[in-house]
């Protein structure tokens, strides 16, 4: 997510980001997630021009797509997998001259296997980030067998003590893998019945839905909140403040990854040669340790994660796991949209 990071991903987080103070750059609008303004993932673009891109926020897909749709102009944006078609469909983007980006071969084969990120039209999407979405969970009011399957976010020992995101997709992810669905490329109609049954009986233990992982550190710091389905920042910036938090990433029943990337808007307002100098920084090898270190995520540059030691993968939470795994890859836009008016409704209560 927010999605994924999104969430996918990657919002704004309770702990700084070390990013030098530099004039905005007129000539690039990045159209991106709260807190991605990090001169970390992006050291040689800024070596080059001497100050960061102008940025544009968001807090969610759904609410970037909107604004997008609506006449937004920007050079480039973040979106995550699912979002692509939809972005497509609306002919927003157009195609990644990879001529230009000679790193793009590094990314791994799994982040570019969908036929809605290349076709004969070209290459549509540039795979960056990823991470998991699994169980956070208070440590010192919740124990480790208590959160071994992910029923128990129906709990209702847990009533008025769990957390969800307010984002379709990563909510959903959930309510699907704890009704035994790991592939959410092909929903059936009995599948999708189920896991709507499943979030209402979460709805009904949860004391909020969270925005951003900020929010949720702040209701777990408190103990308002000691379970909730969150991604890998969240944990970090929780950790970062001293909440007794653990992460649980093989319940079960499974958990989700997800990833992220960026798109090339048609009519940007920028210059077309900065939007590839910015992608080139963002799949630079050093971008690898700066999204690791500053946002607990994965690269999408497999050359770059092999000069990054498994020891630091597991202290972020990003080190490959063994267990079932609900790839968050694009899906059919008419079940998204469906999926997004389900939450809607039992969000208020229906």
């Amino acid at each position: 997510m927010t999605s994924i990071r999104r969430l996918v991903a990657s919002t704004a987080l309770a702990f700084s980001f070390s990013s030098a103070a530099f004039a905005a750059d007129p000539e690039l609008t990045v159209f991106d997630w709260a807190g991605f303004e990090n001169e970390a993932l992006i050291a040689p673009y800024v070596a080059k021009y001497g100050e960061m891109p102008t940025y544009s926020f968001y807090g969610d897909d759904d609410e970037a797509f909107q604004k997008v749709s609506s006449g937004f102009k920007a050079d480039v944006g973040h979106p995550c997998a699912q979002m692509v078609q939809k972005y497509r469909d609306a002919g927003l983007i157009e195609p990644w001259d990879i001529s230009k980006i000679p790193n793009y071969g590094e990314i791994g084969e799994r982040y570019k296997g969908s036929k809605i990120f290349a076709d004969d039209g070209g290459v549509w999407y540039i795979p960056t980030d990823g991470a998991y979405t699994a169980v956070a969970y208070n440590t010192e009011k919740v124990t480790a067998d208590q959160v071994a399957s992910l029923q128990v976010f129906v709990d209702p020992a847990f009533a008025g003590k769990i957390s969800l995101p307010d984002n379709t997709d990563d909510t959903w992810s959930l309510a699907l893998l704890a009704t035994g669905v790991s592939d959410w490329s092909n929903i059936t109609d009995e599948q999708f019945t189920a896991a709507a049954a499943w979030l209402r009986q979460a709805h009904a233990n949860v004391r909020t839905y969270w925005a951003d992982p900020s929010e949720l550190a702040q209701l777990m710091k408190t103990g308002e909140v000691v379970i909730a389905w969150t991604w890998n920042d969240g944990v970090a910036a929780m950790k970062t403040e001293g909440v007794p938090v653990a992460f649980q990433r093989t319940p079960k029943e499974g958990v989700a990854n997800w990833f992220c990337g960026y798109v090339n808007f048609k009519d940007g307002p920028g210059k077309e040669e900065k939007a590839y100098d910015f992608i080139n920084a963002w799949l630079d090898h050093g971008s690898a340790k700066g999204l690791l270190d500053n946002f607990g995520y994965v690269h999408s540059n497999d050359v770059a994660m092999k000069d990054i030691p498994i020891e630091e993968l597991k202290a972020h939470d990003v080190d490959p796991i063994t267990g079932t795994l609900l790839s968050q890859v694009p899906i059919d836009p008419a079940m998204r949209d469906r999926m997004t008016q389900e939450f809607e409704m039992i969000k208020s209560g229906f």
